[in-house]
């Protein structure tokens, strides 16, 4: 990556160093590395799967749209022939990296009431600022695989002899029926442009405040069903906090957001994205295509997310709490 870090930074135009990088945390689609020179740093995300361009352009969008509503958040800094995103060389290594503002603060705690709240006007501003989105959500958060799908997977993993295709065939025949029984496509009246990956570990707090990080998959979703996400996450998952959860609401609520969780109904996202993450990691576990780092990171998140699937029962007593007076 140091050959890397020199081309960066020279099409970048931020001079020439000498330069350090560093790994620092590895994503589900990217490794963000630390570059630092001339008395800066910047963090390089390098996409570890391709790039969409229009998805780059999407959260460049959203990213300097709220910054106009007073939301913190890292710089998505052109390079000198003005795009967002560049292609390293071949020899290199190919990928698609982009360079961001290098935020320094400590790890959002969700228990905090402050933060809590932060979250909730948050969400609501880019709800509000986001109304009327017209575009179809994508199928990531409507969708799910079906029996078949699963099926297909457990066999292909029973046969390249993965350790956790027995934990799989399990959650076949039992979560992924039930969780799939609560995904349904949005009601078109309802979307907003927002973050969509609005959860603890993409927001620091610096000494200025929370900083909203990772705006990756900016696009069109649920207003109700991207909150409802949020709850769920930020309250502490199938072991909720009630209070948090009703805090979090609370501050949406005063701040003007347009969503409203309703029911099981509302966590149709959540259920999606747990099920399609599941499955895309344990492709990628066993797909030769990639590096042996990839396939090796995708199997510990299978067996990670299996532990950790939303549970509709807890989901529904989340619900039964937000009904109640805060």
């Amino acid at each position: 990556m140091q050959s890397a870090a020199d081309f960066i930074a020279d099409t970048y135009g931020l001079g020439a160093g000498p330069w350090t990088v560093i790994p620092v945390t590895r994503g589900a689609l990217g490794q963000i590395w630390k570059l630092a020179g001339n008395e800066s740093s910047w963090a390089v995300k390098e996409l570890l799967f391709g790039c969409d361009q229009g998805q780059v352009a999407r959260e460049a969008a959203l990213r300097d749209a709220a910054e106009r509503l007073g939301i913190a958040s890292p710089r998505l800094l052109p390079n000198r022939g003005g795009a967002h995103v560049t292609r390293l060389a071949p020899a290199l290594g190919g990928s698609h990296v982009k360079l961001y503002d290098w935020v320094d603060g400590a790890k959002a705690d969700p228990t905090d009431p402050e933060i809590l709240s932060w979250c909730g006007r948050t969400l609501a501003l880019l709800h509000r600022a986001g109304e009327g989105a017209d575009e179809t959500p994508d199928a990531w958060y409507e969708e799910c695989p079906g029996e078949a799908d699963w099926e297909k997977l457990h066999q292909e993993t029973g046969r390249v002899g993965v350790p956790w295709s027995d934990a799989l065939g399990r959650f076949v025949a039992t979560s992924a029926v039930e969780l799939a029984q609560h995904v349904t496509p949005s009601d078109p009246h309802g979307l907003v442009t927002s973050h969509l990956d609005m959860q603890p570990q993409n927001v620091l707090v610096g000494p200025a405040g929370p900083v909203l990080l990772d705006w990756d998959n900016a696009g069109t979703v649920s207003a109700e069903r991207e909150l409802a996400r949020a709850v769920y996450v930020w309250a502490g998952g199938n072991d909720f906090r009630a209070d948090s959860a009703r805090r979090l609401v609370r501050a949406y609520r005063e701040a003007g957001g347009p969503g409203v969780i309703q029911g099981v109904g509302s966590f149709s996202m959540l259920f999606a994205t747990a099920l399609n993450y599941v499955r895309v990691q344990a492709e990628c576990a066993f797909d030769p295509t990639v590096t042996a780092a990839q396939r090796e990171f995708a199997s510990g998140q299978v067996v990670a997310s299996l532990r950790g699937l939303p549970d509709p029962a807890a989901v529904s007593r989340l619900t039964q709490a937000l009904a109640r007076p805060s």
